[in-house]
């Protein structure tokens, strides 16, 4: 709300910007000239015809960035694409009933479209069998036909070539005038109060149309109303990224923030930011050659920055989750090696701080050479001391290994008491969450079981006074209870339940 407040005065500010750029010259028209030099002069501001571009730019973005955050959220993203193709016959007959390119006519003509095709939308996955993709695919090529059959005719009319009007198809932010500024700006300061007013009912609808109903919101109503403001940011972002493109600024931007934020709030504020970003730098790069069309370097810049969010999103970026994963198998290794190694000592009665590596080997059931390379990784994170086919856990890996035994043991005696599971279907469950139980949920756990000292199998369930009872010694293979190991077990361990 406070975030939609703060975007409602920026768009203030910049609407009143454009009284001075109201008689200014393309950016096509500027002469061709260094690539630095066309930097500063975009830097500095000092074409009008780049401050109009500028401004309807980020209006563009903010309008479609916002309004594309609850699209994305509720799944319907491609409904902006649909109307989008849906306002070309509005547009032409904006056209022919002004018998100019005259801004008003064709704004109200391409919304009058755009909320024709989305009522028509909605009708025909209500009233039909037909589903909602197949219902946006039908609205969306039977409109998108007609506007193309139109904007043939008029081109083929006296003067026709000259309509301007296939600037609306790919877009042309050079083409901006002082009118469809005024008119960006008085869209823009309507969507944003009408996203500030509903921000709640809009929000409990994105997320849970169902729970929206029981609340008493007419969601209906307040679907309607959405939609009206997608067609009205569509209509005047066509201009600047045409009906092709446009709705790619309704999807990017939004779905960018919605791989970085987790908030609707912050999502909503990210969203506007990047549409911003992605209008400024667009404009800007178009304007460093001529002839450069703005509106799909808009749409490129967007995409970029979308790519890096996709695969480097601290929570949800495709190789940050793969990293996380691979951290976490290599830990979950570490720990049932270690688990392993307890498993070897409690069967010895404790009464030696060592394990060989080929005994290790037999208990996990797996070569000699990845036994080795295990127990080598333990040494690395100083868990484990190897030494001639020897592994003693140092303190911090022995207390590791009785929280997990604990954690495993724990869960277990969990299952059985409460979840009432046998003693003998526990173990794969306690595999799994053995490695994901937190300190506080395990003290918590503890309590629920009334500080348990055996497991469901009569194993002694570690606690926090084992975690010391076995150390390594202070010279590897001459401790306190060292004497008892002259031999390396060549019998495979059979434990049963771990």
């Amino acid at each position: 709300m406070i975030a939609c407040r703060k975007l409602c005065w920026i768009a203030a500010g910049s609407f009143l910007l454009i009284t001075a750029s109201a008689h200014s010259a393309r950016i096509g028209e500027i002469t061709k000239t260094h690539i630095g030099e066309q930097a500063l002069r975009f830097i500095t501001l000092r074409d009008p015809s780049v401050v109009m571009a500028l401004i309807g730019s980020l209006m563009i973005g903010l309008n479609c960035g916002l309004l594309g955050c609850y699209m994305v959220v509720r799944r319907v993203s491609l409904i902006g694409d649909t109307i989008g193709h849906a306002v070309l016959p509005g547009v032409c007959l904006g056209y022919l009933f002004a018998g100019y390119r005259a801004p008003i006519p064709i704004f109200i003509g391409a919304v009058l479209a755009g909320v024709a095709g989305s009522y028509l939308l909605e009708a025909i996955s209500s009233t039909t069998r037909i589903p909602k993709d197949a219902a946006m695919g039908i609205v969306l090529s039977s409109f998108f036909g007609i506007g193309i059959t139109m904007l043939t005719y008029i081109q083929r009319q006296p003067g026709g070539n000259k309509s301007g009007l296939n600037q609306f198809l790919f877009g042309q932010s050079a083409a901006f005038s002082a009118a469809d500024l005024y008119l960006m700006g008085f869209v823009t300061i309507l969507v944003l109060a009408t996203l500030t007013l509903l921000h709640k009912e809009l929000v409990v609808l994105s997320f849970d149309s169902s729970y929206a109903a029981t609340l008493g919101i007419p969601a209906q109503l307040i679907h309607y109303i959405q939609m009206t403001c997608v067609a009205f940011a569509i209509v005047v972002g066509i201009q600047a990224v045409g009906v092709v493109l446009v709705s790619a600024m309704l999807i990017t931007p939004a779905a960018t923030a919605y791989l970085l934020r987790d908030r609707m709030t912050s999502m909503l504020a990210m969203s506007a930011l990047i549409g911003c970003v992605a209008g400024v730098l667009g404009t800007f790069i178009s304007f460093l050659a001529t002839g450069l069309p703005t509106g799909p370097f808009i749409v490129l810049v967007a995409t970029f920055l979308f790519l890096p969010t996709y695969l480097f999103a601290p929570r949800h970026g495709v190789l940050t989750r793969w990293w996380r994963q691979r951290l976490s198998r290599r830990r979950t290794e570490r720990e049932n090696t270690l688990k392993a190694i307890y498993h070897i000592l409690e069967l010895e009665g404790f009464v030696t701080d060592q394990v060989g590596l080929l005994e290790l080997a037999q208990y996990r059931r797996e070569p000699e050479d990845v036994a080795r390379a295990r127990l080598t990784d333990l040494g690395r994170i100083g868990y484990a001391t190897l030494h001639a086919d020897r592994v003693v856990l140092s303190p911090s890996g022995y207390q590791r290994a009785c929280e997990i035994v604990r954690n495993h043991r724990l869960w277990e005696l969990y299952l059985v008491n409460r979840a009432q599971m046998a003693s003998d279907h526990v173990h794969e469950d306690a595999e799994k969450i053995e490695h994901v139980l937190s300190h506080e949920y395990i003290h918590q756990l503890e309590k629920t079981l009334k500080y348990p000292r055996m497991d469901p199998h009569g194993k002694p369930i570690p606690g926090w006074e084992d975690m010391d009872r076995v150390g390594p010694p202070e010279d590897f293979g001459s401790g306190p209870q060292s004497d008892g190991l002259t031999r390396i077990y060549q019998e495979p361990f059979k434990g049963g339940s771990t």
